[in-house]
């Protein structure tokens, strides 16, 4: 770092010193954190088992040898099938894990999208126009939020069955309030600013407006909202599994094999731990993701992205 008479700070910790990273492409920034691309190829490998992992381990995840029950991890004895052991009815327990991203993914995903798109939407108009629409949407949005999303998840599918469409539509419906709130603050902001004057001066229409001037500014905020929120919603899934009213047998899911593994845990700990783990590092993963894309998508604080991650964090803590 250098100074220069006036106290001008330059170097790499100043935004007006790399203008260049300012410009640079995702990919080029994502390749300079060590930690995000770890993330990014862990969720990769996720998404891929879950999209090929029925098609290629369907059948050996619910095959049964009752000659082989509770083998412990780390052989090959039996095969690479077994390399993470066996449950207690003798199926494979790396081939249920991959099988079960599918289902975890499959309720994780749909809920965070169904409520990315109709809160933001509605966050977004209510945001515009203010007053009487803006009041009843928080309103709204404040009574949904008074109710714990775990607590309603669990009255409702107590009441109807525990499929994954059900726990989908709860887990959505639970969480629009969080986008909603999000793109109504940022657009109720960005409806004063002098380009949104000014296009309202010209006649263009109000859902014109917010679809070129206010949902392209308000969605980087919405997207990382969003990949925190599906930790959060994984996380609810695999609670609601564990508890016996998510996913059910004959399907599989991470949670579902944390419960049916606690049962043995002294006996056979890798049936619970190996799902468990699976969840921790997803979660993480995705969390480690969306701290780097909250700088990336920021051109302001895109400049802290060339710092190592220790000083980077440590700005942040001063700041």
């Amino acid at each position: 770092m250098s100074t220069t008479h006036a106290g001008h700070v330059s170097g790499p910790e100043s935004p007006a010193a790399s203008p260049a990273l300012r410009r640079a492409p995702w990919w080029r920034l994502l390749l300079r954190d060590r930690f995000a691309c770890l993330a990014v190829v862990i969720l990769i490998v996720v998404a891929l088992s879950a999209l090929a992992g029925p098609l290629l381990l369907g059948d050996l995840a619910v095959r049964q040898n009752l000659r082989a029950v509770n083998r412990p991890p780390f052989s090959l004895d039996d095969g690479w099938a077994f390399v993470l052991g066996s449950d207690s009815l003798g199926r494979s327990l790396l081939a249920r894990l991959i099988v079960a991203s599918r289902t975890t993914l499959s309720v994780a995903v749909p809920a965070v999208v169904i409520s990315l798109v109709i809160g933001s939407v509605w966050g977004m108009w209510a945001g515009y126009h203010r007053g009487r629409r803006e009041n009843v949407s928080m309103r709204i949005a404040d009574v949904i939020l008074s109710f714990p999303s775990l607590l309603l998840a669990v009255v409702v599918l107590y009441v109807f069955s525990p499929s994954a469409s059900n726990i989908v539509l709860v887990l959505a419906i639970a969480r629009i309030p969080i986008y909603l709130r999000a793109a109504r603050a940022e657009s109720a902001e960005l409806q004063s600013r002098l380009f949104v004057d000014a296009a309202r001066t010209f006649g263009t229409r109000s859902w014109a407006i917010i679809g070129r001037h206010v949902a392209p500014t308000v969605l980087p905020t919405l997207f990382t909202v969003a990949t925190l929120d599906f930790c959060f919603v994984m996380l609810t899934e695999s609670s609601l599994s564990f508890l016996g009213i998510g996913i059910q047998p004959p399907d599989m899911s991470w949670g579902l094999m944390v419960s049916q593994g606690r049962q043995v845990l002294q006996s056979a700990w890798w049936i619970a731990v190996f799902p468990g783990l699976a969840i921790v590092v997803t979660t993480v993963s995705a969390t480690v993701l969306a701290q780097w894309a909250r700088l990336a998508m920021d051109p302001g604080q895109r400049w802290r992205l060339a710092l190592p991650r220790s000083r980077r964090r440590d700005k942040e803590v001063r700041a």
